[in-house]
This record gives C-alpha cells, structure tokens and sequence, in this order.
C-alpha cells in the first residue's frame, strides 16, 4: 500500500465528541501520538516508513483540527484523551498495539498506560517527558511564569489574546525563533514542515488549548514509570532545548530494560530532523524478541 493510500473515518468517544482519524497500510497496528498542538503531518515519513509492513493509525486529539472541541471543558484533559485511545482501539477492534509518541504524546501514553495496560504491546518514547516540561526549560523558569501571565491575560481579554495569538504564531520569524530555541533543526527539517505545523497550531482553539496545557503541566507520571512492563524505546534529540536530555534519561533510567538512542543533531522533533535513524532503530527494536528486551546504553 502505498503513502497516499489511506483509510479515513471519525468516532465517537466516552463523552459523545467525534474524533478524527486515519489507517496507512495494513499488518500489526502502530498507533502514534503527536505533540500537543502538532499535527498527523509531524508523523508523515513515520507513516511513509512503516505503513509499507505495519497498520498505521494516526488521529487527532480532541479540540485539535479535524476533532471535535468536547461540550465539557472538564473533558480538555490527560485522562479523557487517554479515554479516547481506548475508544479509538475499540472502534477499530484493535486488542493490541504498537504505540509510540512525540513529546506531549508521551505523557498522554504514560497516562493511557496506567489506566489501560492491556493494549499495549510495546511503547516507543521520542523527545519525551513525563511531568511539568516547563520547570526548568532553557534553564528557567521563564516559561512557566509566561504561561501563567498568558492565561491570566486570556481570562481578561480573550478576543485580543486570540488575535495577538494567531499574529505570533504565524509571523515568519517566530520559525526562526523556535528552532534557535531548539524546538526544530532548520538544517535537517523541511521548512514547510514548520510552516504546516505553525498554521495549524494557530488555528487551535485557544480556550480549548490552554485548558489541555494546564493538564499536562499539572500531571505528573513518575510513580507510573517502575510499572511500565512493556518493552519501551527512549529516543532523545542532542539539541533539543524544549525537552531536555534529562527528561529523556530519566525516562530511560526508571523504565526496567528500557533502551535509548541519542539522535544527533537531533531538535525537539528528532523524528523530523532524521527520520531514517529514528525509523531504523524503531526497527530494529520492533524486531527484538518480545519476551526479553535488552538495556542498550546511551550518552
């Protein structure tokens, strides 16, 4: 089956909102997860790669693009998309699969984890964290504070923040921006990438998207990492700033006989920035004897 081929359909979750999702190609189910406010096309040569031997399936989260915003703003959270990740493998009868995700997506994995380890057969991790990613970010605590002094911003003026929002997120230098700060590679990823991911994240609902922020700066998954019985890839980006080695490394340290691999050069979209290192380990680590994975070391 070739890229362009692909299977299109929308579900119902717990909560009755529709979620978006798509199927490339045909095999044992691989279910990936986007960063928060990303998109299905930061997984495409992921999707190229292994929907040639594996059933793909990417989605959108709730509130993002093709899904529907939740009636319920108390459903804007880790434990309702963690819901609708056992929706989406009930409505494709799928017992169990391979799952791996992106930054944000590996929280929202680690929560599915802990309330549906039935239906993971194996986890892969890229640039990932597992608690509050702001504490500490390029060395501060900047960013948190920002967001902080944002959302009270948006709670007084939520029209102007919108469209101030928007007029940032889109504005060409704010690509340059966010790959100085370590967010993308401008070397080794397609610029157009960082143009789609700008637009679409622009285009987010911002109530919706601040609500989904907070509940992942506000879960923390530690205790649920020396539970983790699956075999799990950790994948860490040289150069990525936004989620720094330590989160990775912590993730590595604390998941018995996990492996890891050091991309690098690699940004915070390490699996953009050199996705044929990525897809080889995922790979290689797909093809290792499933009763007994191997502590392979990294730097």
């Amino acid at each position: 089956m070739s890229f362009t081929e692909k299977q299109t359909g929308y579900f119902k979750s717990f909560d009755g909102t529709r979620i978006y999702y798509e199927i490339h190609g045909e095999g044992e189910p691989l279910i990936l997860n986007y960063g928060i406010g990303c998109l299905i096309n930061h997984w495409h040569p992921q999707i190229k790669h292994f929907s040639k031997k594996y059933k793909v399936i990417v989605y959108d989260y709730r509130a993002h693009h093709l899904s529907e915003i939740p009636e319920n703003q108390n459903h804007l959270d880790l434990d309702s998309m963690a819901q609708d990740i056992q929706a989406l493998c009930h409505e494709l009868q799928i017992e169990k699969a391979h799952f791996c995700g992106h930054s944000f997506g590996v929280q929202l994995l680690i929560r599915t984890y802990d309330m549906f380890p039935e239906l993971f057969e194996d986890l892969v991790f890229i640039n990932g964290f597992v608690q509050n990613p702001l504490v500490g970010m390029f060395g501060n605590d900047l960013a948190l504070s920002f967001f902080h002094l944002f959302k009270s911003g948006y709670g007084l003026l939520p029209e102007t923040l919108t469209q101030l929002w928007k007029m940032a997120i889109q504005n060409p230098l704010a690509i340059h921006l966010s790959a100085l700060a370590g967010g993308f590679n401008l070397k080794l990823t397609a610029l157009k990438d960082i143009e789609i991911y700008a637009k679409g994240v622009s285009s987010l609902d911002l109530n919706a998207f601040i609500c989904m922020f907070e509940s992942m700066l506000n879960y923390d998954g530690r205790p649920v990492l020396e539970r983790i019985q699956v075999p799990t890839l950790v994948i860490a980006g040289a150069n990525d700033s936004v989620t720094p080695l330590k989160h990775q490394k912590d993730l590595h340290y604390q998941i018995k006989n996990s492996s890891y691999l050091l991309v690098p050069y690699g940004s915070h979209c390490s699996q953009l920035d050199m996705p044929d290192l990525v897809n080889l380990k995922m790979d290689q680590f797909y093809m290792l004897p499933r009763k007994k994975t191997l502590r392979s070391g990294g730097n």
